[in-house]
């Protein structure tokens, strides 16, 4: 029987504020400000990125930037191995897409299989002028040709290590901590 085994824990909060304010200000600088800017993210730890995010830009440039929460959940292309009843979340993006520049946020890339699934997701709600991918942790192990436009932190992993993205609104503190899946897998 597999288990997870605690390594390192390889940001504090103070690290992922910081990952998120460079995120910000390399949106503000690559998008030249925040017109027809809007952040949406993955439930469900990329929710609460993409609202930081969002604030973060808006402070910064003194306007509301929306935002947004997107479910991928019927579009992943593992959907039979979930189980039979998956879970399904809303989708509130509760601005029209069409022409602006989507941010879209989530917490760890690893295959970009979310990514395509966020990307398919997207577009079924309009047509965005250009979608950018922002995520905290970029593990590597990519299996389709997807890359970040923004990233918090590289973080090299082997495919028998997990990240864990632990932030203060869904699990009580702000933390990214590595495992290593240890024992027999099943396959």
């Amino acid at each position: 029987m597999a288990r997870l085994e605690f390594k390192a824990k390889l940001l504090e909060p103070d690290d992922m504020r910081r990952a998120i304010t460079r995120i910000a200000h390399e949106i503000l600088e690559r998008n030249k400000g925040a017109s027809n800017l809007a952040i949406v993210g993955i439930h469900t730890r990329g929710i609460p990125l993409a609202e930081r995010i969002a604030l973060k830009v808006s402070e910064l440039e003194g306007v509301t930037i929306p935002s947004g929460k997107l479910d991928i959940t019927l579009y992943r292309d593992d959907l039979s191995e979930v189980g039979l009843q998956p879970i399904v979340r809303q989708t509130e993006v509760p601005f029209d897409i069409s022409s602006r520049r989507i941010v879209l946020v989530d917490d760890v890339f690893y295959t970009g299989r979310t990514a395509r699934a966020g990307l398919d997701a997207l577009i079924d709600l309009g047509r965005p002028t250009s979608i950018q991918l922002a995520v905290l942790i970029d593990r590597g192990h990519r299996e389709l040709p997807i890359r970040a436009d923004y990233v918090g932190k590289n973080i090299p992993t082997s495919k028998q290590e997990i990240v864990k993205v632990k932030l203060l609104e869904t699990d009580g503190e702000d933390a990214v901590e590595l495992y290593e899946l240890r024992g027999e897998v099943k396959s």
